[in-house]
């Protein structure tokens, strides 16, 4: 799979991940990658938010391409490409929000209601110790909604 947003740049390849060590929802290291959240919806799925997650810098500082989400606002397209013979699902972004990294809302893993897409990344402020104390929320509905 791969997740495309023309507008601001985002062209990332996507891998299924699952639950971290500490119960959370797994992040591919590398930060050029996007995650799919495999215990929820896929992207495409008829009902719930197919989450896709990604780091928006490295250790080292240089951004990853889930960056891009700070430029996007509504109306931006999503393209995600999937595996095999199934077509690219085509999303408009609704709204952008930031929210405690400790407190995502439970419509961020929905199993059940209208189909969205959910893209998530770290937003300041950084914290030296615990790392990025919010996340930057990405909701967007299928184009054909």
């Amino acid at each position: 799979m791969r997740v495309h947003a023309p507008r601001v740049g985002l062209d990332a390849p996507v891998t299924a991940v699952g639950v971290d060590d500490e119960g959370g929802a797994a992040v591919p290291a590398d930060p050029l990658v996007a995650g799919w959240y495999r215990f929820g919806p896929a992207p495409g799925a008829a009902a719930g938010s197919a989450v896709l997650m990604g780091h928006v810098d490295s250790a080292t500082g240089d951004l990853g391409e889930f960056a891009a989400l700070y430029d996007m606002r509504p109306g931006d397209t999503v393209r995600v490409h999937r595996e095999g013979d199934a077509a690219p699902v085509e999303y408009r972004v609704t709204a952008r929000e930031t929210v405690p990294a400790d407190s995502l809302p439970d419509r961020v893993f929905a199993r059940e209601g209208d189909p969205v897409l959910t893209l998530v990344t770290c937003a300041p402020p950084y914290d030296g110790r615990d790392g990025y104390r919010n996340n930057l929320l990405v909701t967007a509905v299928p184009s054909d909604a």
